[in-house]
């Protein structure tokens, strides 16, 4: 890759000071070792211990597959920090396939625990304690959990209908570099986290132009993508704009890719996919803490793959995303009937959820999670869960349209339409009252 990257800024100590363990880098031997090699050196249990006899997955196409024998053997059996073998290189090849990154041979890829472990292990290795970070705000919420013990500073960048807004975001950047010239303990942002498609909440997605200036800001600043790309086969104005991935020709995009949301949430299966140096002390991190993912679900989906190729991947991608679009059509007209001068909203362009700023009432916390649950027995996400400083009084509320019924939908926007005019009632007479 041609790039002046220095990498070891991104390190921290910590994680700098882990080194191999040498029985996990004999387990990635072992794997492509000659047939006729004897090995005394994995400590592993002998697969004729296992009680499993055979595993057959019937897919809902009619097609199927069964694990048994010596690849059953291997599907409960330890393997190497990077993956079960055969998926790396497919998934390496779909990723290919998919986003066609700028120089392919300067970077690797790393199986994780759906993307959410591998954001996890990312941020453990980057960011010290206190650190500044860039975030969207509205952020996801699996985010704030991540960041919260480090006592990082959020520096929230706004978004609009099309996401994070490149002006806001040098103007963040800027800022904050006077308040580090004022203030010589403070740090520049090194990382922005960004789900540039469909986000979690609101459902927006980044323009490909957009992508281009959010790319050259963080080039200019020496920074870090995050890129959480979760939603990326979920978006409904025909296919995503390019990755960041996509558009990485210095080598500083960490791309988290998940089956959670087109294939199985449960088989808790990921990948991040960046620069060598990264993902190399990633595998030190996952080794340490875990030290593979479940190889049963990287056998089972490597044989999915198998079975289906890319193109019928990609197709099934297709119904899954139809699916959601139907629900979030759903979803809007019932807004449309019974929310209609009581809220705003942009209908989201991918993902999951839709994002409503409810007119009139300051804070929604206690409507929703008192009033709304106990009452209405109705249930929505307030918007204070993905909000930079949760603190702050928020008046946005998430819907998700992912599981409900369209009948139930329509019943919960009603029931929601209700219990706003009953706030906007109990307001008032608080106001009456202080005057």
């Amino acid at each position: 890759m041609e790039t002046t990257m220095d990498y070891r800024n991104f390190i921290k100590p910590f994680s700098g000071r882990r080194r191999p363990n040498i029985t996990r880098e004999l387990t990635k031997l072992n794997y492509n070792a000659p047939k006729e090699a004897i090995s005394l050196a994995e400590g592993m249990p002998n697969e004729a211990t296992f009680p499993f006899e055979k595993i057959t997955v019937q897919l809902k196409d009619g097609s199927n597959f069964t694990l048994r024998g010596p690849q059953l053997g291997s599907a409960l059996q330890y393997l190497p920090t990077r993956g079960y073998p055969p998926l790396v290189k497919t998934l390496s090849e779909f990723t290919y396939y998919v986003h066609q990154p700028p120089n392919w041979e300067a970077r690797e890829l790393i199986v994780t625990n759906g993307s959410q472990d591998g954001l996890s292990k990312c941020i453990e290795m980057m960011l010290e304690e206190g650190d500044p970070i860039l975030v969207q705000n509205p952020l996801y919420a699996g985010i704030e959990g991540i960041l919260k013990p480090f006592k990082a500073s959020l520096i929230p960048v706004p978004q609009d209908q099309n996401g994070i807004i490149p002006i806001m975001l040098k103007n963040a950047l800027e800022d904050w570099k006077k308040r580090c010239t004022a203030d010589k303990e403070l740090k520049m942002p090194k990382l922005i986290y960004l789900n540039p498609t469909g986000s979690n909440p609101c459902g927006a997605t980044i323009p490909l132009e957009r992508r281009k200036e959010i790319y050259k800001i963080c080039c200019d600043y020496n920074i870090i993508i995050l890129e959480d790309n979760a939603y990326y086969f979920i978006h409904f104005n025909g296919p995503s704009p390019p990755s960041f991935l996509s558009l990485d020709t210095e080598g500083r995009v960490l791309h988290f890719d998940s089956f959670s949301k087109v294939l199985s949430s449960g088989l808790r299966l990921g990948w991040v996919t960046g620069p060598s140096v990264l993902i190399q002390n990633l595998e030190l991190h996952i080794q340490s803490a875990h030290l593979h993912s479940s190889t049963l679900s990287q056998v089972m989906v490597q044989n999915l793959l198998k079975t289906w190729g890319f193109e019928k991947l990609i197709a099934h991608f297709g119904t899954v995303c139809s699916f959601y679009k139907i629900r979030r059509d759903c979803t809007v007209a019932a807004m449309e009937r019974h929310l209609k001068g009581l809220c705003d909203w942009v209908v989201p362009s991918g993902g999951m959820f839709v994002w409503i700023k409810v007119r009139g009432v300051g804070d929604v916390y206690d409507m929703l999670l008192n009033r709304g649950v106990k009452n209405k027995h109705v249930t929505f996400v307030p918007g204070h869960a993905f909000m930079a400083d949760p603190n702050q009084a928020c008046n946005y509320i998430r819907a998700a349209f992912s599981k409900a019924s369209p009948k139930q939908i329509d019943k919960a926007m009603s029931l929601l339409a209700e219990l706003i005019r009953e706030e906007k009632v109990l307001l008032q007479r608080k106001l009456s009252n202080c005057t």
